[in-house]
């Protein structure tokens, strides 16, 4: 492969001509233009590219980067969860018994799913067909071969997230926060509101930590946002940077995102830990790009997201899905609210690309 063929989408972008990737995120010291991916195990990486320009399909079928015909559609009985429904309702009980001792307040709960892959991830499909049938505010896709990067294996990851975990507009750093989803408003509880208040004030306090004191604000609160086949709760925070504050800073006091992890944060992640099944990885992590000559940036949580993973003898594609489970959780319920977030990307995953 040929250094062209690295390349990241970012909305309307695209970015190719990789100059540098790196794990070390001191690098982005040095300046550049940087896709940037944090799991949420706190695992960062981030890739330096010289070239940014409107996105346009026609000029990478013409560079040979895409072509229609190497999406491979991924069969919708083909998927495997890491907790199977019961198992699902029963960790939601245990976290319920855990709010009860004072333990936590809130917990994200989630389950991935996987799929086998009899040849790589084309992200460049899934992310057209995700762009036809999926339009999401903060639709993206990376490609690094590790033939280029180095790493032990591809980046492969397609996001079609709805949540932003991070802008930066100079000095003014944002969060917006989700908590609270359901098929239309009617459905949304009164549990909904509680839970996003709840990581609203856990946002206010992690932003505390690297913006300038009194500076943090709730900007909006509780706003409602329609979504393919879904509406959402959002609000959302911003504080003021000072001069001299760092990216590892910045990444260290807001990671995990809150509205994915729980509160009390340091609990939540106690039990996600002890209940669920294995890493998240990039699922509820962070994903997208920082502009440090224009000190711009604009990050997702990697929520609704596709990433490509590899073992010794098999590659396979993975989904990420969970609810926020409080006092008032119904377990039944919950379970639930992770098919409804998942079924529509699944769906799209199945499909042709024409």
């Amino acid at each position: 492969m040929t250094q062209s063929h690295a390349i990241a989408l970012f909305g309307n972008q695209m970015a190719t001509d990789l100059v540098e990737a790196t794990t070390d995120i001191n690098r982005l010291n040095s300046g550049g233009w940087w896709a940037v991916t944090q799991t949420f195990e706190g695992e960062f990486a981030a890739f330096r590219f010289a070239n940014v320009q409107p996105l346009d399909f026609e000029a990478l079928t013409e560079m040979g980067i895409f072509t229609v015909g190497n999406y491979q559609r991924v069969a919708l009985d083909s998927w495997k969860s890491s907790m199977s429904q019961a198992q699902y309702i029963q960790a939601v009980e245990a976290i319920k018994a855990d709010i009860a001792k004072g333990w936590v307040y809130q917990v994200n709960l989630c389950r991935v799913l996987s799929a086998p892959l009899k040849n790589d991830l084309d992200v460049l499909g899934l992310y057209k067909l995700l762009a036809q049938h999926n339009p999401a505010p903060y639709l993206s896709a990376l490609l690094v071969p590790k033939s280029i990067s180095g790493f032990a294996s591809d980046v492969r990851i397609v996001s079609a997230s709805p949540e932003l975990f991070i802008s930066r507009h100079g000095q003014v750093l944002r969060s917006s926060p989700i908590k609270g989803t359901a098929r239309v408003a009617d459905e949304l509880l009164a549990k909904d509101q509680a839970e996003n208040i709840m990581i609203v004030d856990l946002i206010r306090n992690d932003l505390g930590q690297v913006c300038e004191a009194g500076s943090v604000q709730v900007i909006d609160l509780l706003r409602l946002e329609q979504h393919p086949g879904l509406v959402h709760l959002v609000s959302d925070v911003e504080g003021t940077l000072p001069s001299n504050v760092s990216w590892q800073e910045i990444l260290k006091a807001m990671s995990p995102p809150g509205s994915v992890s729980g509160a009390p944060k340091s609990s939540a992640l106690e039990v996600i830990h002890r209940l669920e099944k294995g890493p998240r990885e990039i699922y509820c992590g962070g994903f997208g790009w920082i502009d440090i000559a224009k000190n711009v940036a604009q990050i997702a949580v990697g929520i609704r997201t596709f990433w490509q993973s590899e073992t010794a003898d098999q590659r396979q594609v993975n989904f990420g899905t969970g609810a926020g489970i409080t006092w008032d959780s119904d377990p039944l319920g919950e379970w639930h609210e992770t098919v409804l977030k998942a079924s529509r990307l699944l769906d799209i995953a199945a499909m042709e690309l024409d």
